[in-house]
């Protein structure tokens, strides 16, 4: 049950160091809170160590150098950007290109977006975050579905935050039970969830065991707080749908993830398909 030696990594949610904290104002626009809006990173008040003084000369050498450092083989990164750009181009074996859905009120213009980076960067997932899309748009809103469907047509899974978000945003638009309605109506859809799906772990995993193209990522929580449904549910039926996803830098350090790692009770069987299986098989790295 001791987390592996040696074992590849695929993380599915890295980036690079930032000089400021302008990539966040898409969702501070929204924030009414003075505190939050003071914040560098929107959800620091629950982020105590929250990397800010990393450099940013050469952010890619940065994070780079972090996944050799932790055994990380490949990560998945947005596709805009110098930075993703750059990483993209002179390591196309280390990093994996992602569309972004950042306004899905505008529904050809997300659709065609969509298509144009799949056609430039050949990305092999999309993600987006409903409560910090302006204005909110729920998992399962109707403007939602031609991007599902692109989605199947294209052959790439959706990665989406679903539970209570950091930032002090409302949830409604993330309450897991939205997941099931998706799932019923895009069979062929592969849908990834992130940020734990707090406080409605024990309806992710029911849904997981429901629906065959369900899975389940880690992103944004130190391992030491992993839910125990999660870990619970990975260890008896669901080791092929627990995927590996980190926070670096946004807001956690490899350094503290790989830490906590090592007292994560997973099976021994579990640990290759959480670290690397899953992730290879869902992105379709193989392929």
């Amino acid at each position: 049950m001791a987390f592996p030696l040696g074992v590849p990594v695929i993380d599915t949610m890295i980036a690079f160091p930032t000089k400021d904290s302008s990539q966040y104002d898409f969702i501070r626009r929204q924030l009414k809170d003075s505190e939050s809006r003071a914040f560098a990173f929107p959800a620091e008040y629950m982020f105590k160590s929250v990397p800010h003084d990393l450099p940013t000369d050469d952010p890619v050498s940065v994070t780079l150098g972090e996944m050799d450092r932790y055994n990380v083989e490949k990560g998945l990164i947005g596709c805009r950007g110098e930075a993703a750009q750059v990483a993209l181009r002179t390591f196309p074996d280390r990093f994996v290109p992602s569309a972004t859905i950042e306004n899905p009120s505008d529904v050809m213009g997300s659709v065609r977006g969509l298509v144009a980076d799949y056609e430039t960067h050949g990305v092999k997932a999309v993600g987006v975050f409903p409560a910090g899309t302006f204005p909110q748009v729920a998992i399962n809103d109707e403007k939602m579905y031609p991007i599902y469907a692109k989605c199947v047509e294209l052959g790439i899974p959706i990665f989406v935050c679903a539970g209570v978000p950091g930032p002090r945003l409302p949830f409604a638009p993330q309450k897991v039970e939205l997941i099931d309605q998706v799932m019923y109506d895009f069979p062929d859809l592969v849908f990834v969830t992130r940020h734990g799906c707090e406080p409605w772990t024990e309806l992710a995993v029911k849904l997981l065991l429901k629906w065959p193209n369900l899975y389940y990522s880690t992103s944004a929580f130190a391992p030491k707080y992993y839910p125990k449904d999660i870990i619970d549910f990975a260890n008896r039926r669901g080791a092929d749908k627990v995927i590996y996803a980190g926070y670096f830098p946004m807001g956690l350090t490899l350094e503290r993830i790989m830490r906590d790692m090592q007292d994560v009770p997973f099976r021994d069987e579990v640990w290759p398909k959480f670290l690397h299986e899953n992730a290879r098989r869902v992105l379709k790295l193989d392929a």
